[in-house]
C-alpha cells in the first residue's frame, strides 16, 4: 500500500484520521479526503519522529507505524500469541519493566519470548497471578511501582551498552550481511573478507525485511549489516533508535563505518532510526544506504575494504 499527494478517497480519510489521532495533522490547511499539502506535511512530520525515511509519501512502514501508534498502554490486553502483537502499547510495556529492572529486551514494540518471561517475573514478584497477560489493573500496578523509580534508561539499555563495550574478536563472530537491490559485487566482496578472517557469515538477499530479520535471529547473529541503494545521492548510515531506547553498539558500529567510509562515500551522515531492518533483527544492526547502484558498484572494494575495517575496530 502507497497512498500519494494529489491522491483521494476512502484511504485518504483513513490516513487523515490515524494521523489526527497520532497528533500530526495541522488544525488548518487540510482539505478532507484529499492527500493535500497539510496531509503531506503530517506524514513527513510523523516519518521524521518515528525514525521512518522522511519521503512525505504513506508507504507500507509508515501505514504500519500508524497503525501501531493507534495503542496506548491498557487499551487492550497484551500477551504472547502468533503473529506477536505489536504497537505502542507494547513499547510502553517494554519500557516500564525495563526500569523496574525486568530484562524484556531491547525496547522495540514487538511482544516476544523475553517480554513474556520479563511480565511473569514482574507479575510473581507484584503478587500478581503469574499468567503472561497484561490487562489494565497489571498496568495500572506497573504505573505505580514506577513512579517510585528514577528516570534512567533501564536494564535494557545498560545491559546493551556494557556488550557494546566489551567487544569480541572478529574470529568466530556470527555476521549477518543483508543485501536489499543489485549490490551483489560489494555483498560478496566484504563477505570474502571477513570469511577469510575467521567470520561465520550469513548472506542475506532477501528483499523482504521480515524474512532477513528472522533469518538472521535465527542464525544468532552477533551483528547485521545491510546494504541498500538509493535513487538519490543520499548517503547514510543507521542503526537502531527509539525515544526509550538506542543500541548501544548499533550506534558505535555506525560511527565507526561513518570515519571509514567519509573518503569513499561523500557526505554520508549517522541516524539513529526506526527502520524495519533495524527493529527485526535482535542483535545490533546498521543499514548503509549507498546512493546509485551504478556509481557505488565501481567502489564495491574500497567501500568493502572500509566497512571490514570498522567492523575490525568494533570488535577488538
Amino acid at each position: 500500500m502507497a497512498i500519494a499527494p494529489g491522491e483521494t478517497g476512502e484511504a485518504v480519510r483513513q490516513l487523515q484520521h490515524r494521523l489526527g489521532s497520532a497528533g500530526y495533522l495541522p488544525e488548518t490547511g487540510v482539505t478532507p479526503d484529499l492527500y493535500c499539502s497539510g496531509t503531506q506535511q503530517g506524514v513527513r512530520a510523523f516519518q521524521e519522529d518515528r525514525g521512518l525515511t522522511v519521503s512525505g509519501i504513506c508507504d507500507d512502514d509508515t501505514w504500519t507505524a500508524l497503525l501501531e501508534a493507534w495503542w496506548d498502554l491498557g487499551d487492550r490486553s497484551l500477551m504472547l500469541r502468533s503473529p506477536n502483537l505489536r504497537g505502542d502499547d507494547v513499547a510502553e510495556l517494554q519500557r516500564l519493566l525495563s526500569r523496574l529492572g525486568f530484562d524484556c529486551g531491547r525496547i522495540d514494540g514487538i511482544f516476544g519470548q523475553k517480554l513474556n518471561q520479563a511480565l511473569r517475573d514482574f507479575q510473581l514478584n507484584a503478587g500478581l497471578d503469574v499468567d503472561g497477560v497484561c490487562p489494565s489493573h497489571t498496568v495500572t500496578v506497573l504505573r505505580r511501582l514506577s513512579r517510585m523509580t528514577g528516570d534512567g534508561p533501564g536494564i535494557a539499555a545498560v545491559r546493551d551498552s556494557e556488550e557494546a563495550r566489551r567487544g569480541q574478536p572478529l574470529a568466530g563472530r556470527r555476521v549477518a550481511v543483508g543485501q536489499f537491490g543489485d549490490f551483489e559485487p560489494l555483498r560478496k566482496t566484504l563477505s570474502d573478507a571477513l570469511r577469510e578472517h575467521g567470520a561465520m557469515l550469513i548472506e542475506l538477499t532477501d528483499d523482504d525485511v521480515a524474512g532477513q530479520g528472522h533469518t538472521a535471529n535465527l542464525f544468532g547473529a552477533d551483528i547485521y549489516v545491510g546494504i541498500e541503494s538509493s535513487a538519490t545521492f543520499e548517503a547514510r548510515v543507521a542503526y537502531y533508535s527509539v525515544p526509550a531506547f538506542e543500541s548501544a553498539g548499533g550506534r558505535s558500529l555506525a560511527h565507526l563505518i561513518e570515519r571509514h567510509l567519509r573518503d569513499v562515500v561523500p557526505r554520508m551522515t549517522v541516524s539513529g532510526m526506526r527502520l524495519p531492518i533495524l527493529r527485526e533483527t535482535k542483535m545490533p544492526a546498521v543499514l548503509l544506504t549507498l546512493g546509485p547502484v551504478e556509481l557505488m558498484t565501481q567502489r564495491s572494494q574500497r567501500i568493502a575494504d572500509a566497512v571490514f575495517l570498522a567492523l575490525s575496530a568494533w570488535a577488538p
